[in-house]
């Protein structure tokens, strides 16, 4: 089956330019990975199976069980970790990080690459102290940061109900694009600009060019957005599973710790 990792390296590779390379980093980040280790995790403290290649020292992970198997030939250790958890554990070790081996998708990122994307991941969205002064329709936007909003505003169930993209020229004459989260809960508002300041970054967006506010249901601002903004939904959740312990590393109270 293919994964979201492959479509995004594949198109990595057809357009060979800056917009898709980002596009695929910001999959890295957003995807699940099954990290190979030495040995079994201890609560949160993890010690990935180090590699040495010839591009360098590296940790392997996986976008499924599956391919995990395949490689290794058996079952194994390992921990399911976001890719973002990953790159700022790994920042600093100069330790590479190999996707997939074994697979299409297999790809190398060295550890200059790791140092790099956990800089972009920590980067935190400016806040914008211009006053609002007319809004217009969004106009023509480049397609990589709608599929990047959508994806991620898609997931946001239980923290905003919803997003609404315009255009905006502001008090002091500057101008530009106004992300406006409906009902957002105000201990997710910091995750949600993080989330909207990633999008801007992975599509390859200049940052100036969108700002972040958050509006209640009943705000009237919120129709002006209404009339002449694109709407980003929040998808309704997949049917309720059985709750089990969390695997080491997917309590974000308590993050691993990489040996």
């Amino acid at each position: 089956m293919t994964s979201n990792i492959d479509l995004a390296f594949q198109a990595m590779l057809a357009a060979d330019e800056d917009a898709a390379r980002l596009s695929y980093y910001g999959a890295v980040a957003d995807t699940e990975w099954y990290l190979l280790l030495a040995s079994e995790a201890e609560g949160q403290n993890l010690s990935p199976k180090v590699f040495d290649l010839a591009e360098g020292s590296v940790v392997l992970a996986f976008d499924s069980e599956e391919r995990l198997v395949e490689f290794t030939g058996g079952l194994s250790d390992y921990a399911a970790l976001p890719g973002r958890v990953i790159a700022a554990q790994l920042a600093g070790q100069g330790i590479g990080l190999g996707l997939n081996l074994g697979a299409p998708s297999q790809f190398i990122l060295p550890p200059e690459a790791m140092e790099w994307l956990a800089d972009l991941l920590t980067q935190a969205p400016q806040d914008a102290a211009d006053a609002p002064r007319r809004f217009h329709g969004p106009g023509a936007l480049p397609p990589a940061l709608i599929a990047q909003l959508g994806q991620k505003i898609a997931g946001f169930h239980g923290l905003t109900t919803g997003a609404w993209l315009a255009g905006v020229e502001y008090a002091s004459g500057r101008k530009g694009h106004l992300l406006a989260f409906v009902g957002a809960a105000e201990a997710a508002e910091p995750a949600l600009a993080r989330a909207a300041q990633e999008a801007l970054v992975f599509s390859g967006v200049e940052a100036g060019e969108m700002d972040v506010t958050f509006v209640a249901p009943d705000a009237p601002v919120l129709a002006q957005f209404v009339r002449v903004g694109m709407q980003f939904p929040v998808l309704a959740p997949k049917a309720a599973e059985v709750l089990a312990p969390k695997a080491p590393g997917m309590d974000p109270d308590k993050p691993p710790r990489l040996k």
